[in-house]
């Protein structure tokens, strides 16, 4: 921690470009302030969430002493001793009635490497359970999926971001990154000077608005329809002999596979399906081709990059593999110039899904079913292999199994707002108020947490020490900056002192670098290899690209020499519209997309605390076409209900001519009557188990102004 007035290096706690800053402690009152700082994500720049990270260290809202649930359902403080004996009572309780699965961990993608890696360890071998997952799974699941099926691995960005600055043509699905994580549009400008920024939305999203002016091409197809679209565009790419033959012949596999199933999906009948030009469907076919021979001549390539718009669906894996198709039909990955990648979310979205907290997995990013993996990790741990559990369940189905016969009774959330963040809100919140114990680490008191038995105040970002990993796969160096409030505790902590009262066998370390250079050796060998590293080298002046196995100088950019299948060789997966996604349903009713707005982050418990942001989106707003509106006799600015077969939500009326007629668009960082995820379902994609949050089909209504509830229904609650 550094002393008042002086200040530490760190990076932002929001997004996954996690942008450098420097935290300077304040003088008296225990806040701080933030400097931006220059760093290849972020050039010195920050977003407003950035500029203002500061302010909730010292909230008055700060969680600063563990809550417990009297008989009287009020939530008051306790000591650590107590609260944390009485978890571990009740988990063997519980445990001896249900069953140790009846004991469940759901986790976050904001986690540092060591608590992510903790948590799974804690969870396995503490608890003794397999069911744990987290909240990537509603992220970068389908992304995840496609990069292991086409490439052997998955990191978000196989290249550093600053590659992108020398790409003559960016093709940018399903993201709107100029709200999201407003630096990185900085990247852009090249390919936006060469006319050659093609972005894919069904709104004219902020960043559809940086292809204006001839900087390039804005498609805007009917929502869930992005997997025909890719199959029109890599038909085109094929029917006109424009695929890359040289690099497919030496370093892909399935070709023909593929091409097979091209055939169908002509210009033309993309455009009746997706509503896109075929002119268009042509044309950028064409640019992509032309940026990505330029690319393998040495010059100013090509890049297909992926984002939750085509990711959040039940098809959300074969629609990221119909990009990754087309981008290896044009020869893109494992290449100088060109590349293909998906943009990161949440802070550690990356490096939250490399070492355990993932229902299947295990550190390095292995799978729990390797039994040489299994062995590893065993030994790593002290443990015999069958101590560790089998796989568990993904996200979903864990929320699903919560106070059910045989399921979920127990459950320990970290660095989650399931309540507001998961899909289908409703019903897990009637499951979470079924469970006998819930137990929440926050260090504020988030809609799941105020449903707990148990709340347990941790550590902010300026507070706490260790690592994350940032988009392009950099693992970086969290300091703290500030002390924390007296009766805050780092999870690490916790996990040890409650491991230590269920007598667990292995270390557990509230010392975070100890615990990364576990995780280190855990990791040796795995794809996701950090071995090489310690707080000494990531401390040092040289970037830190995973895989980086010990001896190495770590991999700024994967594939150059070859793909991580055995064989070298990267994989086109023959993918099809399935009967019963959006791409295959017809006629499309109202749809709704839910997504991020510029001010706010995930479920909002941080940013709905910040006044200046609050103040600039203080509750749901509903985005309908005028033409729309008009049709349900809505005006601006009206109280509206939206109405799902899930659920009913509210919010105000924003009329724009820049969304399609047949979409409608609600921010999911809003909780009680505004949350959109009211509105979503439960239904996964059979690969990833990525809930479908992008084309639930609604209805939306005029509320009447004279309902005396409606100005309550529409309170965001900060």
């Amino acid at each position: 921690m550094q002393q008042a007035g002086t200040g530490q290096h760190t990076h932002c706690p929001y997004c996954a470009l996690q942008c450098a800053m420097t935290v300077t402690a304040g003088t008296h009152d225990g806040g701080a302030s933030v400097d931006a700082r220059d760093f290849p994500t972020n050039r010195g720049g920050l977003c407003r969430k950035g500029w203002s990270a500061a302010e909730l260290l010292a909230h008055p809202d700060r969680l600063t002493a563990p809550l417990l649930r009297d008989a009287d359902g009020v939530l008051r403080e306790a000591p650590w001793d107590t609260v944390l004996q009485l978890i571990g009572d009740r988990v063997r309780d519980i445990q001896a009635r249900h069953g140790r699965d009846a004991v469940a961990v759901f986790g976050g993608g904001g986690l540092t490497n060591e608590k992510a890696y903790t948590l799974g360890k804690f969870a396995r071998l503490a608890l003794r359970t397999s069911r744990i997952d987290y909240n990537g799974r509603f992220c970068m699941s389908s992304a995840a999926a496609a990069g292991n099926r086409a490439f052997g691995v998955d990191r978000g960005l196989p290249f550093p971001l600053e590659d992108l600055g020398a790409a003559s043509v960016v093709l940018l699905l399903g993201s709107n990154a100029a709200d999201t994580m407003p630096p990185f549009v900085q990247h852009l400008r090249g390919a936006q000077a060469a006319g050659g920024l093609v972005v894919v939305d069904p709104r004219r999203s902020a960043t559809a608005r940086l292809t204006d002016q001839g900087r390039g091409v804005h498609l805007q197809p009917t929502p869930g329809t992005d997997l025909v679209l890719l199959l029109g565009l890599a038909h085109v790419v094929v029917a006109e002999g424009l695929e890359d033959r040289r690099f497919l012949e030496a370093r892909a596999s399935g070709y023909d596979d593929v091409t097979r199933g091209l055939a169908r999906w002509w210009p033309e009948r993309v455009q009746g399906i997706t509503g896109v030009p075929a002119a268009s469907l042509r044309a950028v076919a064409r640019l992509l081709a032309a940026g990505a021979r330029r690319g393998a001549e040495g010059g100013h390539g090509a890049y297909i990059l992926t984002g939750r718009g085509i990711e959040q669906h039940a098809d959300g894996t074969d629609t990221t593999t119909a990009a990754v198709n087309l981008a290896l039909l044009l020869g893109l990955p494992g290449t100088a110039h060109s590349g293909y990648g998906t943009l990161t979310g949440q802070g550690n979205g990356q490096g939250g899904r490399e070492h355990g907290q993932k229902a299947d997995q295990l550190p390095g990013y292995r799978k729990i079913t390797d039994p040489a993996a299994r062995a590893h990790v065993a030994g790593v741990w002290g443990v015999p292999e069958e101590a560790i559990p089998g796989p568990g369940l993904p996200a979903v189905e864990l929320l699903a199994s919560l106070g059910k016969p045989g399921g979920t009774h127990c459950l320990f959330v970290h660095g989650a707002n399931v309540a507001v963040s998961a899909p289908d809100a409703a019903t897990v919140v009637d499951g979470l108020r079924s469970l006998d114990l819930l137990v929440v680490s926050d260090f504020f008191l988030s809609e799941t947490a105020a449903l707990a038995d148990v709340v347990l105040p941790v550590l902010q970002w300026a507070e706490e020490e260790g690592t994350v990993t940032n988009l392009e796969g950099r693992v970086l160096r969290r300091r703290p900056a500030v002390g924390p409030p007296p009766g805050a505790r780092s999870e690490l902590w916790i996990m040890q002192e409650l491991a230590r009262l269920l007598e667990a066998p292995s270390l557990f370390s509230e010392d975070p670098s100890t615990m990364f250079d576990e995780l280190a050796r855990a990791s040796a060998g795995g794809l996701a290899d950090y071995s090489g590293l310690d707080y000494g080298v990531l401390d040092g002046a040289d970037p830190a690209y995973w895989p980086y196995p010990a001896g190495s100088t770590g991999t700024p950019r994967l594939f150059l020499g070859a793909f991580a299948h055995p064989g070298g060789r990267a994989v086109l997966v023959p993918v099809s519209p399935r009967a019963g996604t959006a791409a295959a349903r017809t006629p499309a009713p109202l749809l709704l997309a839910t997504g991020r707005l510029l001010e706010h982050y995930q479920s909002g418990t941080q940013t709905r605390r910040v006044p200046a942001l609050l103040a600039a989106q203080p509750a749901a707003r509903l985005q309908l076409h005028p033409s729309t509106a008009h049709d349900l006799g809505i005006a601006q600015g009206d109280p509206v209900v939206v109405t799902s077969a899930q659920g009913e939500a509210r919010a105000l009326a924003d009329l724009t001519p820049d969304i399609r007629q047949d979409t409608v668009f609600l921010a999911f960082h809003f909780a009680d009557a505004g949350s959109a995820n009211r509105l979503t379902g439960s239904a996964t994609d059979p690969v990833s188990g990525m809930p479908e949050f992008k084309t639930t089909p609604v209805g939306v209504t005029r509320l009447d102004s004279a309902d005396p509830l409606h100005a309550a229904r529409l309170e965001v609650v900060a």
